[in-house]
């Protein structure tokens, strides 16, 4: 008998709890400012002048369209950095409809010698109405160096185009 008082102690104390959990949750949703009071900005960090090869085409697969291709070289050049785009990376797509998935996976090299592997993801949509074409090149530079500052930051980039230059150029902004 003993044992059953406290089993129904218990689960009234489980419902007062549950009760002031969602009272004190709602009580912070509701306490949200819509739009946020900041907004996050963005500084400007380098350029990458991208030569590439040509294109090669695998064709239609289970997964879209894919096609590769490859980086060939090219410069880079931001407020505190700039070197060379080494050769030997590639640009990955897989093309469904109007909407393209790119992945390139290259290495840079800074004036000063350090290689910075480069992964850039992004979606391309070529649709007249709403064409967009934007990614988030992520940085893996050696810890002990002075583009640390790289692996700890998350980036964006917004692709263009020059008539001037067989590539791509790629303007990349550190998210602050």
């Amino acid at each position: 008998m003993n044992h059953l008082i406290k089993k129904e102690k218990i689960i009234p104390m489980r419902k007062w709890l549950f009760m002031a959990l969602l009272t004190a949750f709602t009580l912070s949703v509701s306490a949200q400012n819509y739009p946020p009071k900041e907004t996050p900005t963005l500084e400007f960090a380098m350029q990458l002048r991208v030569a590439i090869g040509e294109m090669l085409t695998v064709g239609d697969t289970p997964h879209g369209r894919r096609t590769v291709i490859p980086i060939t070289g090219g410069t880079f050049e931001g407020p505190l950095l700039r070197g060379t785009i080494i050769n030997g990376g590639a640009d990955y797509q897989q093309t469904t409809g109007k909407r393209t998935e790119l992945e390139a996976i290259y290495c840079i090299r800074t004036d000063d010698g350090i290689v910075i592997h480069v992964r850039n993801r992004g979606i391309v949509c070529n649709d007249p109405q709403a064409y967009y074409f934007n990614t988030a090149p992520q940085f893996e530079a050696p810890a002990d160096s002075k583009y640390a500052w790289l692996n700890n930051a998350l980036f964006v980039c917004q692709p263009d185009f020059s008539s001037d230059f067989k590539g791509i150029v790629l303007n990349v902004w550190k998210v602050k």
